[in-house]
């Protein structure tokens, strides 16, 4: 069992993880290895002390050369869910469970809200992870809505699955050139499930499909906690960035504006201040 699992790799949980590595704490931290979408994607950063205009890619590299030079490895996934044992709490990532003692979530916040009915019908045709549930949907027809280009990968995976994939990107310059991928313009308003069949709602169209794979950077902390307090989709903190849930803590722009790095910094390293002293005090 792990000491902390740190979900996210953006500045919050960058943070969190140096602080910790340097404490000699035993953590495991999910996110993506390239880091945060909105550190790449950063034209110019002008208020982050020491790194005076400098590009998103450029720190970046500077976060990853830090990460390397202290022997910190990160699992590439996207956790599904975070659920209390009431002992200790599980996370779910890849199809795999991970136990910990504690939790810090420095996941960011939703560039994109859910639709009408998504959340509703999760689990019920609806899935946020491809890799967990794309085996069930093997030489059926799927629909893909994809926030980002770092989730082609994915939708491919999908489609080397599915008998077709109606694939919608909320992005520009989409590469999802295969023969049983259908591309659509268009922005979903709605999920509705009718006779096992799963139907997504254009403006002018609507599309059929035996499940909807919504693909997103972030997902809602209440839907990925259950009985997560929060408010206007960010999560409530006190000081130490505790949450209502014993063992689990939150930092950075999941726990509300300015959604600012340097802030982002400095929520994550009281998060993995307030893990060392929460372990102290259940020894």
């Amino acid at each position: 069992m792990f000491d902390t699992i740190i979900i996210g790799t953006g500045p919050a949980g960058i943070s969190a993880a140096l602080t910790l590595k340097q404490l000699n704490k035993n953590f495991l931290w999910i996110g993506s290895k390239n880091l945060s979408y909105k550190i790449n994607s950063a034209e110019k950063i002008r208020n982050y002390p020491g790194l005076s205009n400098i590009s998103g890619n450029e720190m970046k590299n500077i976060f990853l050369k830090q990460i390397n030079d202290m022997g910190i490895e990160i699992l590439d996934g996207q956790v599904t869910g975070v659920y209390d044992l009431s002992t200790h709490l599980a996370v779910l990532c890849n199809n795999e469970q991970y136990e910990a003692k504690t939790i810090i979530l420095a996941m960011g916040v939703e560039a994109i809200k859910p639709i009408s009915g998504e959340v509703e019908l999760l689990g019920q045709g609806v899935s946020y992870c491809a890799t967990c549930d794309g085996f069930l949907y093997k030489n059926k027809d799927i629909t893909v809505v994809s926030s980002s280009k770092g989730f082609e990968h994915e939708a491919k995976y999908l489609a080397s699955l599915a008998n077709k994939v109606n694939y919608i990107g909320l992005y520009k310059d989409i590469n999802m050139d295969l023969d049983n991928v259908n591309i659509i313009k268009g922005m979903p308003q709605k999920i509705e499930k009718e006779d096992k069949k799963m139907k997504l709602t254009f403006k002018d169209q609507v599309i059929e499909s035996d499940g909807i794979f919504m693909l997103k950077e972030a997902i809602s902390p209440s839907v990925l906690v259950p009985g997560l307090e929060t408010k206007d989709g960010h999560i409530l903190v006190d000081r130490e960035m505790k949450t209502n849930i014993n063992g689990v803590f939150a930092a950075g722009d999941s726990t509300g504006r300015p959604y600012q790095y340097a802030k982002a910094v400095g929520e994550g390293n009281v998060a993995a201040h307030s893990v060392v002293n929460y372990l102290n005090n259940l020894k």
